[in-house]
């Protein structure tokens, strides 16, 4: 998959492509199935490239950063599941100051015609774009039949709840990691180096692989959870280890300064994860994070941590 991180990089002799557009947060079941529907329009216009226009940082964190959303997906992640999706180009916009202030008129003739030579564009049915959102998709179809592209706007689906990304923050926010897995299509996951913690894990019989929550990022709410664990470098890469996962801030040993993830693979007090980095798969929720009065209370509940993990993922 080809990826192009400003308008210079798109070759000026591109082809005609058939385009999708969105920030593609998460890349839930509903931006698969825009960008599925693409794939469809590309074999019926007889065009063989679909290029997927994302933004980087995502618009909202530079127009009213204090109400931008934690992101689902870093910009690497989202370039791998929009290939996976099956687009064979990404266009990465350096979302400015000075590309929202665009009018829709300028986006379409400076991205979809100039650079990327539309011959159909396919969006989500509540797409908006351009200066104060002034564009939609009846801007880009009255533009596509003076400027030579098809529109298509794909209807929202999911249900009862339609499928976004929104919807997935707020599912992780109350800790309903199985919500945010049907609306992802698949289990909600999150990325990082394993730092060195407190030691207690190991201290307590359960050494754990602590992943800092960075901030502006998703994560589920404080609790103990029921995943997997991948190493991404190499040594076992792609190989998932059950575990027992406790997102927060250790509230029994009056709690560290972040949030982070801790993750104690199951039987294995082996690994030294140490410096690695890894990827942390959220399968269910065992229990909401709890205060315990001494280390023989929390020693019972991590003994039962551990077994519900095992019976959630059927090992």
């Amino acid at each position: 998959m080809r990826v192009w991180r400003t308008f210079e990089e798109v070759p000026a002799a591109l082809e005609r492509t058939v385009v999708t557009i969105g920030n593609f947060d998460g890349m839930h079941l509903g931006h698969q199935h825009v960008v599925r529907r693409a794939r469809e329009v590309a074999e019926e216009v007889g065009v063989a490239t679909v290029v997927a226009v994302t933004f980087d940082p995502h618009p909202i964190a530079v127009l009213r950063p204090e109400h931008a959303p934690p992101t689902l997906t870093t910009i690497d992640q989202r370039l791998r599941l929009l290939g996976d999706a099956g687009v064979d180009a990404v266009l990465v916009i350096p979302f400015s100051r000075e590309i929202a202030a665009w009018t829709p008129q300028e986006f379409i003739d400076r991205i979809l015609v100039d650079a990327l030579h539309a011959k159909a564009v396919v969006v989500g049915a509540n797409f908006r774009f351009g200066n104060r959102a002034a564009g939609d998709r009846q801007t880009l179809r009255e533009a596509g039949a003076e400027r030579g592209f098809l529109l298509e706007a794909v209807q929202l689906d999911g249900g009862p709840q339609v499928w976004s990304s929104t919807y997935v923050r707020t599912c992780l926010a109350a800790g309903d990691v199985a919500g945010a897995a049907e609306a992802l299509g698949r289990p909600f996951a999150t990325r990082g180096v394993v730092t060195e913690g407190d030691k207690r894990g190991r201290e307590l019989g359960y050494p754990t692989a602590n992943v800092p929550v960075v901030a502006g990022s998703a994560a589920p709410a404080d609790g103990v959870y029921a995943g997997w664990l991948r190493r991404l470098d190499g040594i076992d890469a792609g190989v998932n280890h059950p575990a027992a996962i406790s997102v927060g801030t250790n509230p029994t040993f009056d709690g560290q300064r972040d949030r982070r993830v801790e993750a104690y693979v199951l039987d294995r007090t082996d690994l030294d994860l140490y410096g690695v980095e890894v990827e942390v798969e959220f399968v269910d929720r065992i229990r909401g994070m709890v205060r315990f009065d001494g280390i023989d209370d929390l020693l019972v509940a991590i003994a039962d941590d551990v077994d519900r993990t095992r019976e959630i993922l059927g090992i």
